[in-house]
C-alpha cells in the first residue's frame, strides 16, 4: 500500500485540467503513440467539441521513482458547477488533489468551490500553475494569489504548461513525495466506496470503486449498503487505458466492478460495497440522492414517436443516472416527459445527446424549479410543484416556497456595479463583498434558483465582458409570492407556456410574453387574440390580425349597401371559423420565452 497515491485534478472550466491529465499519461508510457489523442479520457464527442468534462473518469498509472515502481490512480473530475455532486465523491475516493489554476485567468469561482469540497476531506493540495508559455501569462501575480488563497510558500507552486509539457516531472514528483499514501486495514471486512458507474451495452452497469479496508476477490457475494443488494463479483480489475482483469484488488487501491446489473439505478454514487457474509458495521458517509434542480418538458415533435422517445431516455437513464423523467400529457403538445436536471448544462447536454445518439427531434418546454406550495387546509405538509399546472387554486392556497441559492461571483473591478445591478434585478440579496487582490472581486448573493435558470449566465457573461466566474450551491426553500400566469390563445389556455412568476415581474413578463408570440404565430384567416392571465384577471393583451381577402373586389359601382352585404357575410365566417379554429404554435415560440430580454 505504501506505493499507492490516489489523486484527482480540480480546476475551473478551460484552465488545462484534461491536457494535464493527456502528459500525465504520456510521461508515464501508460499510451502508446498509436492510442494518442488530445482530451484522451473525454470519450465522449460533445465533451471533445465544448471541451468539458461532463462524466468523470478513472486511469491507473505505473511510474519509476528513485528505483521504486508506484502505482498512480489518477481519478479526473467534471468541472462545471452542476456536476458538484460527482465531484465531491471523486474527491473522497482520494488522498491528494492538483489545483490547477490558468496563468492568464487566476483563480476563478469554480476553483475555489472545488479547493473547498477537497479541503473539507482533508486532501494534500499541491498547486499547478498552468499555461506559463502564454504570452498573456502572469506568474508573479496569479502565483501571489494562489498563495493566498491556500497558504503554501511560493516554492511550493509548480509552474507547468500541459500542452508542451513543462513541469510534468515536477508534478509526478510532487504527488508521489507530498501525497500521503492510502491508509486501511488489509485484514478487516470489505469496505469500499463507489465512486463513478458507465453503463456497458453488453456486460451491464459497471462500477467504479475505492477500497478503504478489505480486499475484493472475484467471484466473492458482495452487498451495497444503501441500497441492501447483493450480487457477485463476476469480474473486477484496474483501469488502465483498457480494463486489466484480477483476481483480488486490496485496500486502498481503485478498480472496476462487473456483476451483470441491468438497472443504472441500482448502482448510486456514493455507496458502499461491502461483503455479504461478513459486512462492515459503519457505511462510508457523505452519501445523499442526486436531486434534481430544474424541471422541464421534453415532447416529441411527431406525436407517433411517443414510445421511441420513451425508449431513448430510458437508455439516456442508463448512462447518466442523475436524470429523472415521469410521463405527462399536455393539450398543446400531446404526450411527453417532464424531466429533472441538475442545472440547465445537464438539460442541454441530455437535449443535444437525444438528437445526436437517438436521432431524436423534441420539442423542450420552459425550464421551471420545483416549488412547494402549502394549502389552508394542510399548512404543514407541502405539496410539490414541479408544474406550474400542479399550483393549486389561489383560493386555497396559504403559501408559495421557492428554492433559494448562495451564489459566488468572482470578476474584475471595473464590473461590480453591472454585476450588481443584474443581480438585484433578479431578485438577488448581496451577502458579501470581498476584494481577494486589488482588481478582482468575490461577490455573494442569495438569490431564487429559478431565477438563474433562464438567461442568468449569458447576461453575467455579457455584463462582464466574458470576466465573471460562476458558482452556486442550495440553502434551502423561503417563502415568495408567486403567481402562475397563463397564456390564452384564441381563449384557450396554453399549459405549455404557463410560468410561476414573483407578483412584481408578472406583469412586465406577461406583456412581454404577449408581443414576443404575437411576432412568432403565423397569421390565420381569423382575429387571434393573445392574452396573460393570472387566474381570472386579464393582465396584457395583443391581438394577431387576420388575413383579409378583399370580398368586395367583384362589386363595382352601385350603392354602397351592396359592399357592406359580402362584408357581413365575411364577417360572420371569420366568427365561425374562430369557434373551431385552433392555432398552431411553432417550435421558436417556446423557446422564445426564454429569451424575452433579447
Amino acid at each position: 500500500m505504501k506505493n499507492i497515491r490516489n489523486f484527482c485534478i480540480i480546476a475551473h472550466i478551460d484552465h488545462g485540467k484534461s491536457t494535464l491529465a493527456d502528459r500525465l499519461l504520456d510521461f508515464t508510457g501508460s499510451v502508446t503513440e498509436r492510442e494518442k489523442q488530445n482530451q484522451l479520457l473525454d470519450n465522449m464527442d460533445l465533451e471533445r467539441e465544448r471541451g468539458i468534462t461532463i462524466k468523470s473518469h478513472a486511469i491507473q498509472m505505473e511510474y519509476v521513482y528513485k528505483g521504486e515502481t508506484y502505482i498512480l490512480n489518477l481519478i479526473d473530475t467534471p468541472g462545471h458547477v452542476d456536476f458538484s455532486y460527482e465531484v465531491s465523491r471523486s474527491i473522497a475516493a482520494c488522498e491528494g488533489a492538483l489545483l490547477v489554476v490558468d496563468a492568464a485567468q487566476s483563480i476563478q469561482a469554480q476553483t475555489i468551490s472545488n479547493l473547498y469540497l477537497a479541503l473539507e476531506s482533508d486532501l494534500e493540495i499541491i498547486p499547478v500553475l498552468n499555461k506559463i508559455d502564454l504570452p498573456s501569462a502572469n506568474p508573479e501575480e496569479v502565483t501571489d494569489d494562489i498563495v493566498d488563497l491556500i497558504g503554501c510558500d511560493p516554492e511550493e507552486v509548480i509552474p507547468a504548461s500541459a500542452k508542451s509539457g513543462i513541469g510534468i516531472e515536477e508534478i509526478l514528483a510532487a504527488i508521489i513525495e507530498r501525497v500521503p499514501p492510502p491508509s486501511g486495514e488489509a485484514e478487516a471486512p470489505l469496505q469500499a466506496l463507489i465512486f463513478d458507474s458507465v453503463y456497458n451495452s453488453f456486460r451491464g452497469v459497471e462500477t467504479y470503486f475505492r477500497v478503504y479496508d478489505g480486499s475484493i476477490k472475484k467471484g466473492q457475494q458482495i452487498k451495497f449498503m444503501n441500497t441492501g443488494k447483493t450480487y457477485y463479483a463476476d469480474e473486477i480489475g484496474t483501469l488502465k487505458l483498457t480494463q486489466q482483469p484480477k483476481n483480488e484488488i486490496k485496500a486502498g487501491d481503485v478498480g472496476y466492478l462487473i456483476t451483470g446489473i441491468k438497472e443504472a439505478k441500482e448502482v448510486k454514487v456514493g455507496d458502499t460495497i461491502t461483503d455479504a457474509k461478513n459486512p462492515t458495521t459503519k457505511a462510508i458517509s457523505g452519501f445523499e440522492d442526486v436531486k434534481p434542480m430544474v424541471f422541464a418538458g421534453i415532447y416529441p415533435v411527431d406525436t407517433e414517436d411517443y414510445e421511441d422517445l420513451r425508449a431513448s431516455m430510458e437508455k439516456l437513464q442508463l448512462n447518466d443516472a442523475s436524470l429523472v423523467f415521469t410521463p405527462e400529457s399536455s393539450a398543446a403538445l400531446g404526450f411527453g416527459f417532464r424531466c429533472g436536471f441538475l442545472g440547465m448544462l445537464h438539460m442541454e447536454i441530455i437535449q443535444e445527446r437525444l438528437e445526436r445518439e437517438f436521432e431524436m427531434t423534441v420539442i423542450t418546454t420552459v425550464p421551471n424549479v420545483s416549488y412547494h406550495a402549502y394549502t389552508k387546509k394542510t399548512p404543514d405538509t407541502p405539496v410539490i410543484v414541479n408544474n406550474p399546472s400542479d399550483l393549486p387554486d389561489p383560493s386555497y392556497l396559504d403559501r408559495v416556497e421557492e428554492p433559494y441559492i448562495k451564489a459566488t461571483i468572482i470578476t474584475k473591478a471595473d464590473f461590480v456595479g453591472n454585476v450588481m445591478s443584474l443581480c438585484i434585478e433578479k431578485r438577488g440579496q448581496i451577502t458579501n463583498q470581498t476584494y481577494l487582490t486589488t482588481d478582482r472581486v468575490e461577490l455573494s448573493f442569495d438569490m431564487p434558483l429559478a431565477e438563474i435558470v433562464f438567461d442568468f449566465y449569458d447576461r453575467l457573461k455579457t455584463v462582464s465582458k466574458g470576466y465573471a466566474s460562476f458558482d452556486y450551491a442550495p440553502i434551502g426553500m423561503r417563502e415568495s409570492k408567486l403567481v402562475r400566469v397563463d397564456i390564452l390563445l384564441n381563449a384557450q389556455s396554453v399549459d405549455a407556456l404557463s410560468a410561476l412568476i414573483h407578483l412584481d415581474n408578472a406583469e412586465s413578463i406577461g406583456r412581454r410574453m404577449c408581443e414576443k408570440l404575437r411576432e412568432l404565430i403565423p397569421r390565420q384567416q381569423f382575429d387571434i387574440p393573445i392574452q396573460a392571465a393570472i387566474g381570472a384577471k386579464i393582465i396584457s393583451r395583443e391581438t394577431i390580425k387576420a388575413l383579409r381577402k378583399d370580398v368586395t373586389a367583384k362589386c363595382y359601382g352601385g350603392d354602397i349597401s351592396r359592399k357592406r352585404k359580402l362584408l357581413e357575410k365575411q364577417k360572420k365566417g371569420k366568427k365561425r371559423m374562430r369557434q373551431v379554429g385552433n392555432v398552431e404554435i411553432p417550435q421558436q415560440a417556446f423557446m422564445a420565452v426564454l429569451k424575452l430580454n433579447d
